[in-house]
């Protein structure tokens, strides 16, 4: 027997008690709240019957927004899970993020200025050895960008 608003599903008979007190139950026992006792264990269970389900779904759906994940194209360079030490020794841990940074970089081979977002060792790369080179090893297509 499943009840509305109850975490424990039993196929077992339950029965509904009013709590034992000296005092007087009726003044006790509010009908919106019961205890509901299993036959076999004997465990107490707080419940409370709700009209409405407790996982009801939300009226305003958002909707969903891309994340500018904090990787660099161009390397892979991701996040490093690292300890934070502090002067008692105690280690706590953090994470040790990408320098990612927006830059502007002028494209030869097609004659305009692209936006992207890459690490400092990239720019670095970029420098070195040029955009086409860097963008072709990475599997990039500036065409979209």
């Amino acid at each position: 027997m499943a009840m509305a608003g109850c975490s424990l599903v039993s196929t077992f008979p339950l029965k509904l008690k009013p709590p034992k007190t000296k005092t007087s139950s009726s003044n006790l026992f509010h009908p919106e709240l019961a205890f509901v006792t299993s036959h076999l264990s004997g465990i107490k269970i707080s419940y409370h019957p709700s009209p409405t389900p407790l996982l009801a779904p939300s009226p305003k759906f958002l909707p969903l927004q891309p994340l500018a994940r904090r990787v660099c194209p161009f390397t892979g360079k991701k996040a490093n899970k690292a300890n934070k030490v502090s002067f008692s020794n105690h280690k706590t841990k953090k994470l040790q993020f990408v320098n990612l940074q927006y830059k502007r970089i002028w494209w030869e081979a097609g004659k305009r200025y692209v936006k992207l977002r890459l690490s400092t060792k990239a720019l670095k790369t970029i420098e070195k050895n040029g955009l086409d080179a860097v963008a072709k090893k990475a599997g990039i297509d500036l065409r979209k960008k």
